[in-house]
């Protein structure tokens, strides 16, 4: 149990000294190169991916005067553009054609698509109508929606605790609906879209990389004609943007795929409880932003139920730390 410890200990441990010593671009640029990387270098993947993902209020910020559907599809098309240039450059097309002999494959991804571009849509909407809070609560209430989403469709048997935190959870979010006069629709509507996705994900045939590529494929014939439309309508905001929103549209394919293809080359090399609470750097990250950066209100009223939410996470993340030590105690 003390060498469990330890190891869970190390990570942090890692975390600080792969900051300070291997902030490279050249870290940056071969998260793929072996199918093992250290753990300290994962852990740094890993870590990043949330970062950026708490960071995304800011970018999309700047967009704010962008229809948030437009940034979505251009978040698609370019997106594609930079995947399949990854693509390209590694040589990893062999998968496209079998993938795409295969229909239940493809419906499978236009739905984990379909899922992904409505989470995407809800994020960019929130953001630029100043409701960054309420997009963190969206994310912080989600992996107890994915516990609820496995225990429904996936038949996993809860724990005591965790029906708990998902019962303090659901207090947090009722005390927020009777003191507002209404049901904090869109952090419930991110949570359910990300695990929606998530479920469809899980049981995937494709890796990140390849189904992402293809989740953005089958989008793009949509976006293309989307944005052709509005643009010969004369709605469009590319072309007649200034040149910082045109490159930032533009930009918005890197900056989406860039987080996912650390976030999986992170995530294979170190322990799943790890990976728990580094998930809460993104949210807590997104609502100090919104609350210190763009002034948006956070009183007594939201802090109840924010802070039922916490601890609901509290518990359920303190769970799985101790069944994750407990299962590394057993291995030896």
């Amino acid at each position: 149990m003390k060498g469990a410890r330890q190891s869970v200990r190390a990570d942090s441990q890692l975390l600080i000294v792969s900051i300070l010593k291997s902030i490279k671009w050249k870290i940056l640029l071969r998260p793929f190169d072996t199918p093992v990387t250290p753990r300290s270098r994962c852990l740094l993947y890993a870590a990043l991916s949330y970062v950026l993902w708490g960071l995304f209020p800011v970018y999309f910020k700047l967009l704010q005067s962008v229809p948030a559907i437009e940034v979505v599809a251009h978040r698609v098309i370019w997106s594609l553009a930079f995947l399949l240039s990854v693509l390209v450059f590694r040589r990893q097309w062999g998968w496209i054609v079998p993938a795409l002999g295969q229909p239940r494959i493809v419906l499978g991804f236009l739905a984990s698509a379909l899922a992904l571009s409505a989470n995407w849509i809800l994020f960019v909407w929130g953001v630029s109508v100043g409701r960054i809070v309420d997009v963190s609560l969206g994310y912080f209430i989600n992996p107890l929606v994915n516990v609820l989403i496995g225990a429904v469709f996936l038949q996993e048997r809860l724990h005591d605790r965790q029906w708990i935190a998902v019962g303090l959870a659901a207090a947090g979010v009722g005390w927020l609906t009777f003191q507002f006069g209404e049901v904090p629709w869109l952090g419930l509507a991110l949570a359910a879209s990300f695990g929606s996705y998530g479920l469809l994900r899980k049981t995937a045939r494709l890796g990140p990389l390849e189904g992402l590529t293809l989740e953005t494929a089958v989008l793009s014939p949509v976006a293309v004609a989307f944005l052709a439309y509005v643009t010969c309508e004369n709605h469009g905001q590319f072309m007649p943007a200034s040149t910082l929103s045109a490159w930032l549209l533009a930009a918005s394919g890197p900056v989406t795929a860039l987080p996912l293809l650390l976030f999986a080359a992170g995530a294979r090399g170190i322990s799943f409880s790890t990976l728990g609470i580094l998930q809460y750097f993104a949210p807590s990250l997104q609502l100090l932003i919104g609350v210190l950066l763009y002034g948006e209100p956070f009183g007594y009223t939201r802090a109840v139920g924010f802070g039922l939410i916490w601890l609901g996470l509290a518990i359920y993340t303190a769970e799985g730390v101790y069944r994750s030590l407990r299962e590394q105690e057993r291995g030896g």
